[in-house]
């Protein structure tokens, strides 16, 4: 049985961020599979994490581009899960506790997503909406003076 099961519900119809999408759904479920296993799944995890590192620093450079505030909600909960990753990892490799990294297994699995519904999903939209294009880096209108979005200023929080 996977962790997380790929579906429709996650597809935002933004192919590059689909595929690094994808790639996440598959790279837990590869690492729940080694848990499973009994086998040692902190190379799993560890590929998992320089993934979700890549995939977040992705996002964040679009976010740049289209004009979101350095500090915003999407921005901060990706730094919050990050932390969490890298905790888990330093307990397990400092402390030999493992038992961080077989709690995060069910907790990304959760809240994977619901950030992929609502944040990404408006990260999407505000691509759309300025013509961003991911492939070249080229936004056809950026954000203004005063535009940028952030959690607090009424826009949608992406």
């Amino acid at each position: 049985m996977s962790t997380l099961a790929w579906s429709d519900k996650l597809v935002l119809n933004q192919p590059t961020l689909d595929h690094t999408h994808q790639e996440f759904v598959e790279l837990l479920n590869a690492y729940g599979e080694a848990l499973d296993a009994g086998i040692d799944a902190l190379p799993a995890y560890q590929a998992l994490l320089a993934h979700t590192e890549a995939h977040f620093a992705m996002e964040e450079d679009w976010m740049a581009r289209c004009g979101f505030e350095a500090q915003n909600c999407h921005a901060s909960q990706h730094a919050m899960v990050l932390n969490v990753m890298r905790e888990a990892l330093r307990y397990a490799n400092e402390l030999n506790d493992r038992e961080p990294l077989n709690i995060l297994r069910t907790e990304l699995a959760g809240w994977f997503p619901q950030h992929a519904e609502m944040m990404d999903a408006a990260l999407v939209f505000t691509m759309e909406q300025r013509g961003f294009d991911p492939v070249t880096g080229e936004c056809r209108e950026p954000a203004t003076a005063g535009e940028a979005h952030s959690c607090g200023s009424g826009s949608s929080c992406a």
